[in-house]
């Protein structure tokens, strides 16, 4: 009993902490290029936001937006 209940606690942490570490534009944005990373300056237009990564991180797992946002992959490349 003991050891199936600490198994099942491993594998639902596993999978919890796999969940918080992603996000949609993270894993399936591609590579984050220097456009991406670089904070517009005033006067310039700013970074446009991939709204279908946004929508699927805020319907699938919310916290996962900010992981998104603090790898800068949920802005779109300048050159699209």
């Amino acid at each position: 009993m003991k050891k199936t209940l600490t198994s099942t606690l491993l594998v639902f942490l596993l999978i919890s902490t796999m969940l918080c570490t992603s996000g949609c534009a993270t894993i399936f944005g591609g590579s984050v290029d220097d456009c991406q990373r670089k904070k517009p300056a005033a006067g310039e237009p700013s970074r446009r936001v991939r709204v279908g990564a946004l929508i699927a991180d805020i319907l699938l797992f919310t916290p996962s937006v900010i992981v998104d946002f603090a790898t800068n992959a949920i802005y779109k490349p300048c050159g699209r």
